[in-house]
């Protein structure tokens, strides 16, 4: 039988809640990211083939829809805005605070083949939808079989 001895500064969770920390920070690193498509930005986005195109769904709650721009060039989709903080409430302190405040900008990079000029973008309740059309030589066309 293996005796050990209690110390009074060994903590059996310490390690587990570094090891998160030590996870946590370095997918937060910037260096880290897949580039410009990166997860954990904000807007946080889904992108999902729409069938007829791509749609991009994008999550900016609290936002005045004057203060949001989307554009787009080659391949880059780009969301741009600013949250302004609420005049309303006079703090003189904080107990916690984690909404943050500011302009944001997150860009996406889009699959190839599609018409960039013709997306369509509308803002409901908090979300930001784009839908943005596949090429007209992306789509599909049947061909017709003549006998020979």
């Amino acid at each position: 039988m293996a005796l050990l001895r209690y110390a009074s500064n060994l903590d059996p969770l310490a390690g587990l809640l570094a090891l998160q920390s030590d996870l946590e920070r370095f997918l937060r690193n910037p260096g880290y990211g897949l580039g410009v498509s990166a997860s954990g930005g904000f807007p946080p986005v889904n992108i999902f083939d729409a069938g007829d195109g791509v749609a991009v769904i994008a999550e900016i709650p609290g936002v005045d829809p004057k203060n949001i721009s989307v554009s787009g060039q080659g391949h880059t989709l780009t969301i741009h805005g600013e949250r302004r903080r609420e005049s309303s409430t006079e703090a003189i302190g904080y107990h916690r605070r984690e909404r943050s405040f500011g302009e944001f900008s997150r860009s996406i990079q889009l699959p190839e083949q599609l018409d960039i000029d013709k997306a369509g973008a509308s803002y409901d309740a908090g979300i930001l939808t784009v839908k943005i059309p596949k090429a007209e030589a992306a789509k599909s066309r049947q061909i017709a079989v003549n006998p020979a």
